[in-house]
């Protein structure tokens, strides 16, 4: 098998942003130039998450699926307020392949037997939110992190795998945005406690610790985001569009990317590990 790369995009009205431990969102651009690049660098899916849809209760992406599902031919998924067969519906019918389910699931379990009985098991993908507490133990967050379950995070993707999930997104939000690489630990732990693919995704700073959550996480495939967004911004003038009336700009006025994070294209990520003896698709020259 092959260690798939796919970029996540948190989409926040029709802004891409990016924070720290899932807080903190600055303004980055537009989502679609930053799609339209991934796939022509390689990437192997793409991940798109309405980080707001919490708090209206509503996915609002799917104008935005249906434009990008006419240019992108690799994998969609789409994550964020799906709390219902219909939410699920609509967003595979605007041109997603997948859904990742969190909030609805932790509250209805059996709302990923039904998704799966009806969609087919590679279609759910059940994303869990963890946080380390004091005693070592991973806690099941949801709301970008900020509302407690009770939930233990491998009791509860056993759980979810048993139900008919057919892959975990598993988010270190401990270290998410940070650039110190992923929580080893938790990915290696998650990826022996299923038997269904394990996506890590928090923490990736570097090309060193895409290839440690790979080798020693075990992760079946990596959801990056500031590196590869850092490095779009490094190589375009992202100030052509004006944001002034839409949040937190300051970052792209600064032109400097977070301290923590080396910018890097998906070519060069793919390069890196093919060439450490990685699996993962190759891209074009």
């Amino acid at each position: 098998m092959t260690c798939r790369i796919i970029p996540r995009l948190d989409i926040k009205g029709p802004n891409l942003v990016k924070g720290i431990h899932l807080e903190g969102l600055r303004i980055l651009g537009k989502p679609e130039a930053f799609a339209k690049h991934y796939y022509e660098q390689g990437a192997d899916e793409l991940i798109y998450m309405d980080i707001v849809a919490s708090l209206y209760e509503r996915n609002s992406l799917a104008e935005l699926i249906s434009t990008t599902a006419q240019k992108i031919f690799i994998p969609l998924t789409v994550g964020g307020g799906l709390r219902s067969i219909k939410d699920i519906e609509t967003v595979l019918g605007a041109g997603a392949d997948k859904v990742a389910i969190n909030t609805a699931a932790i509250r209805n379990p059996d709302f990923i037997k039904e998704a799966a009985e009806k969609y087919g098991s590679s279609t759910i993908i059940v994303s869990i939110e963890a946080i380390k507490k004091s005693n070592g133990s991973y806690e099941a967050f949801t709301d970008n992190g900020r509302e407690e379950t009770g939930l233990d995070v491998f009791e509860w993707a056993k759980q979810a795998a048993a139900l008919g999930a057919g892959e975990i997104l598993i988010t270190s939000v401990d270290r998410e945005g940070t650039g110190f690489g992923f929580d080893l630990p938790l990915v290696k732990k998650m990826s022996e406690s299923v038997s269904i693919p394990v996506i890590a995704l928090g923490g990736g700073g570097s090309v060193e610790h895409i290839h440690e959550v790979i080798t020693k996480g075990k992760a079946d495939a990596v959801s990056i985001a500031s590196l590869l967004h850092y490095d779009f911004i490094r190589n375009h003038d992202m100030l052509k569009a004006d944001y002034s009336d839409e949040g937190n700009i300051d970052y792209l006025k600064s032109g400097k990317p977070f301290s923590n994070i080396q910018p890097l294209s998906m070519k060069e990520i793919k390069r890196f590990l093919i060439n450490t003896d990685v699996a993962c698709r190759p891209v074009e020259v």
